[in-house]
């Protein structure tokens, strides 16, 4: 009887953190249209970005095929997915430019940004 009230109990503790983890998967929501970071952060893929070479939030790789995101380069109003303006202070977001390894793979594009489904 004890060893069942102990189990018992050792589940009730474990599943509640189970379901936290699934909640914040790390990636790109493309409902939301945000990304996760592996430590469970998460940024909007649209509004001020910030380019940086050291400790970014996102590591991002410019490509021409197979991307993630389409991003549009605007002046004003980025508060739609996909939709960028680059600022050099208070960003939502800093990116690192990289050539391998890259957290979200992005095409620079004039029109339709957004998430590829």
């Amino acid at each position: 009887m004890k060893r069942i009230i102990i189990i018992t109990l050792f589940a009730l503790m474990i599943l509640p953190m189970m379901a936290q983890s699934n909640d914040k998967k790390p990636g790109i929501n493309k409902e939301n249209c945000t990304f996760t970071t592996k430590d469970g952060k998460t940024f909007n893929l649209y509004g001020k970005v910030k380019v940086v070479e050291h400790f970014p939030d996102i590591k991002v790789q410019l490509v021409e095929s197979f991307e993630d995101l389409d991003v549009k380069i605007v002046e004003s109003f980025p508060d739609q997915c996909g939709k960028v303006k680059l600022v050099e202070s208070f960003p939502d977001v800093k990116v690192q430019i990289v050539e391998h390894f890259p957290d979200i793979k992005v095409k620079i594009v004039e029109s339709f940004p957004g998430v590829r489904r």
